[in-house]
């Protein structure tokens, strides 16, 4: 058994559960925000990460660093404002991971220097940087505009009402196609340079961030 390969999923797999987590629970804050209880009597405003776990998607986010959480249930009816509205909760999954992910870069470059020759302290940073990253990969995968993602929600609150419905009809298909595009690898490509370029650029804003922290602590 290759033990680096282990590692590295089991690595993965905390930053993994984080991620996922902050997305699905900024899903149900926003909607109740806009007057939908649904993910609140579904006990998903949580931060108990095992609510929000969907088995095989996890798997593949360890494994191939995309992935998906269980949805929140949204009940768009309920909604102030309900194609508006059901956009803002669709693109607070991938902005609450994008905001996570300037967090744990900033934890990386301000813990770096103290945490760098001890064997706990680059768990932690491997932890930190793994976190930055999969956060990231998981907005760009999310920001995908296919069904059932967040970028197809955001999409169609600008199609009007019937085509809406007519392309909601064929989303089991789409979720095959989903899963077909990131079992084969044939996304991976594109969404690892996404990630990766968006990764550079939060890291480069955390480090602004670090070194203005410090001059107000100096």
């Amino acid at each position: 058994m290759d033990w680096s390969i282990l590692t590295d999923m089991l690595l993965r797999a905390l930053p993994a559960l984080l991620c996922i987590t902050i997305h699905e629970l900024c899903h149900g804050l926003v909607a109740y925000k806009l007057g939908d209880d649904t993910a609140k009597r579904a006990g998903r405003l949580t931060l108990n990460p095992i609510k929000h776990i969907d088995l095989f998607g996890l798997v593949l986010m360890i494994a191939f660093r995309f992935g998906w959480a269980k949805p929140v249930p949204v009940d768009m009816r309920k909604l102030r404002h309900p194609k508006r509205g059901m956009a803002l909760v669709a693109l607070a999954g991938p902005v609450s991971n994008l905001l996570l992910a300037i967090v744990l870069l900033f934890l990386y470059g301000a813990l770096y220097i103290p945490l760098m020759n001890g064997k706990v302290g680059e768990v932690v940073l491997e932890l930190l940087m793994t976190g930055g990253y999969l956060s990231c990969a998981l907005a760009v995968f999310n920001m995908i505009p296919i069904p059932p993602l967040d970028g197809s929600k955001v999409l169609f609150s600008f199609l009007p009402d019937e085509i809406y419905r007519k392309i909601l009809r064929y989303e089991r298909y789409f979720m095959i196609l989903l899963f077909a595009l990131v079992a084969t690898r044939v996304l991976s490509g594109v969404l690892s340079t996404a990630t990766g370029w968006i990764v550079d650029r939060l890291w480069v804003f955390a480090q602004w961030g670090f070194a203005l922290a410090l001059k107000f602590v100096g």
